[in-house]
């Protein structure tokens, strides 16, 4: 089955900067999934994510991992061996404690996880663990290479012994008997120097498998990466391609946006056009009523010069009709006086003839 995300979210990825180890560097330019995955074969959870064709984290849980909440959104945990710390912003704290969650269950898994391989490890290498000197369990290459058929070195002797016993008649002098347990002790000690020399060669030779092994897993491991961030990349090309359809979307709508907020800049423009216009037009009719007030109070001062040669004139006109009044008064005197002289005089004519 390989691989396979158990749960997913979305969040912007951060790692810590390497150089001042206080700063967070983005690295990616948006909020991007971040999925949980678990391997059946090796029982090992990895937190994946991947910015396009790029993995931005490739982190195996393991069970002294802690993931930190440093604020309402935001949470981090350290990678020993990536060397590096990754950090998670999420879109609400219900996210975040949701991530957080599914990362204590998973290291609690992983934890479990590498007791029960401790333990399988342990009962497979206990036999190369024994002591040289131990001679009823040594260590062979059958044994290391996973076979059941197991002849400890003393059902050997045992055999070897019976069958000797069988073959060999049996003595009936004491010296005979001496001399054949001599020859069988002889045989025993050349047996167990032989199986010293293979209990060393096969402990040299674990060793070395166990070095070969270490190599084979981590080029295992490797290519287990490289295979799955393939898979992550051929697994997320739907998801890819609704985030397209999406970006296509929110494009369409911010061109439509654009082409409308382009043509309110035109109206705009014109606008500000007819407010020139109008500003020119307010400016020429400023200086018109500044050059009609000016030519008002112009008016006004010749007013008031005419309402005071007026005033003046009435004033002169008043004292010219008493004068006239007064010559009037003064004639009609001389004439009322010139009339009775008149009358006088003709009757002095009317006197004188009769």
């Amino acid at each position: 089955m390989g691989e396979q995300p158990i749960f997913s979210t979305r969040a912007h990825v951060f790692q810590i900067d390497p150089n001042t180890k206080k700063n967070w560097l983005p690295t990616s330019k948006h909020a991007v999934t971040v999925s949980y995955f678990y391997d059946s074969t090796r029982n090992v959870y990895r937190i994946i994510s991947l910015d396009g064709s790029k993995a931005i984290i490739n982190s195996t849980i393991t069970p002294n991992m802690n993931f930190t909440k440093t604020s309402h959104k935001f949470g981090q945990w350290a990678d020993s061996r990536a060397n590096t710390v990754y950090g998670l912003g999420f879109s609400s704290e219900a996210h975040l404690s949701k991530f957080a969650e599914k990362f204590a269950e998973f290291k609690e898994a992983a934890r479990l996880a590498k007791e029960k391989s401790q333990e399988k490890m342990e009962l497979t290498s206990s036999p190369s663990q024994e002591s040289a000197t131990d001679l009823q369990s040594p260590v062979t290459p059958e044994n290391i290479n996973g076979t059941d058929e197991r002849v400890t070195p003393v059902a050997a002797f045992n055999t070897e012994s019976r069958a000797e016993l069988n073959a060999v008649p049996f003595p009936h002098s004491s010296t005979s008997i001496t001399k054949h347990w001599e020859a069988e002790l002889a045989t025993l000690k050349g047996n167990n120097a032989k199986l010293t020399a293979a209990l060393l060669e096969s402990t040299a030779n674990v060793k070395q498998w166990k070095q070969q092994l270490a190599a084979y897993q981590d080029e295992a491991e490797r290519l287990h990466k490289r295979v799955t961030e393939l898979e992550c990349v051929s697994g997320q090309t739907t998801g890819i391609k609704t985030q397209k359809t999406e970006l296509n979307q929110t494009i369409e709508e911010l061109e439509a946006e654009l082409k409308a907020k382009e043509e309110e800049l035109e109206k705009l423009k014109e606008e500000v056009e007819n407010a020139n216009q109008l500003q020119t037009q307010k400016d020429s009719l400023t200086q018109k009523l500044q050059e009609t007030e000016s030519r008002n109070a112009d008016l006004e001062s010749q007013l008031s010069d005419l309402e005071q040669r007026l005033e003046n004139s009435q004033l002169d006109g008043e004292a010219f009709r008493k004068s006239l009044r007064s010559l009037l008064e003064l004639l009609d005197g001389k004439i009322f006086e010139l009339t009775e002289l008149r009358d006088s005089l003709a009757k002095l004519v009317e006197s004188g003839s009769s």
